[in-house]
């Protein structure tokens, strides 16, 4: 067996990894937006991903020329672009900033309903002191306003715009008051309001806790590499794994190690709750999202 067919066979076997990584990558919030026909679709790499895959594959040519080691070629710059992405916090503190604005801008608006003015100029009213997590949304809410659309159909606009159960059940609740045009939205508001507050306590103590075996798992990663690239340049311990059986060995090993830090990564990300609210929805007064 020549040392290609144990490279050719580790190169596939770090790519899926690879493509396992970036598919488990977040995705930013972005308001949605019409699509765009630009002709034809292109795969845009990054200057950051860039500057990493090229140290990757200058750090594999020096492992290659230093230990013989065909994989190091590959094995380099996958561990360059992956490791941080794998060992890197999941985006639950940008998930649980935009709840804690929710729940500020609620607050802010049941404090500003108290002084006896409509909900639509409460809305507007509001637009100064948003956090700026959900500041985007709540301009173009009071946009469509000033815009004189219908209010419920704003509001549904700006929930689909959250993309959030709990902004679902923000703008529930404001439909049904626009609907009902009663007293009672604003101690229905502070309730909500605390109730997100309890929930991004809950979530904050929760990611703390997740973040113990995050930090753990990066040492033992990098006390794992260093020791690995020791031996490699030293020592006659990783001597068997130069050998193209060896080769095939130490791909196994480190696809398992590789897997194991994505099965990590996938039980420390919490999935979303499902919307509940979008534009055929009907909400109706009997359905417990009463003011």
């Amino acid at each position: 067996m020549t040392p290609l067919l144990p490279g050719l066979a580790g190169g596939l076997v770090a790519l899926g990894i690879l493509g396992i990584v970036v598919g488990l990558r977040p995705a930013p919030v972005v308001p949605k937006q019409p699509r765009k026909n630009s002709g034809r679709g292109r795969f845009v790499i990054d200057s950051r991903t860039r500057m990493l895959l090229l140290i990757g594959l200058g750090l594999g040519i020096v492992g290659w020329v230093v230990t013989g080691w065909v994989l190091a070629l590959v094995i380099a710059p996958v561990a360059v672009i992956g490791l941080p992405v794998l060992l890197s916090a999941p985006p639950a503190a940008t998930q649980i900033n935009r709840l804690e604005a929710m729940e500020e801008w609620t607050r802010s608006l049941a404090g500003v309903l108290t002084v006896g003015i409509g909900l639509e100029q409460a809305l507007v009213a509001t637009l100064r002191s948003t956090p700026g997590p959900i500041s985007a949304g709540v301009t173009r809410l009071v946009s469509r306003l000033r815009a004189r659309w219908d209010t419920e159909t704003a509001l549904r606009a700006f929930a689909d715009e959250l993309d959030d159960a709990t902004g679902d059940l923000i703008a529930a609740n404001l439909i049904l008051a626009a609907r009902r045009r009663g007293a009672g939205l604003t101690s229905v508001l502070e309730g909500l309001a605390e109730s997100v507050a309890a929930d991004v306590r809950a979530r904050r103590q929760v990611e703390a806790d997740r973040a113990k075996p995050r930090s753990t798992a990066r040492w033992v990663t990098v006390i794992s590499a260093s020791v690995l690239v020791v031996l490699a340049l030293s020592g006659s311990y990783v001597k068997p794994y130069g050998s193209p059986i060896g080769q095939v060995i130490l791909v196994v090993l480190l696809a398992a190690y590789v897997a194991t830090l994505v099965w990590m990564r996938r039980m420390a990300t919490g999935k979303p709750l499902p919307r509940f609210l979008d534009r055929r929805t009907d909400l109706s007064l009997g359905s417990g999202v009463t003011p």
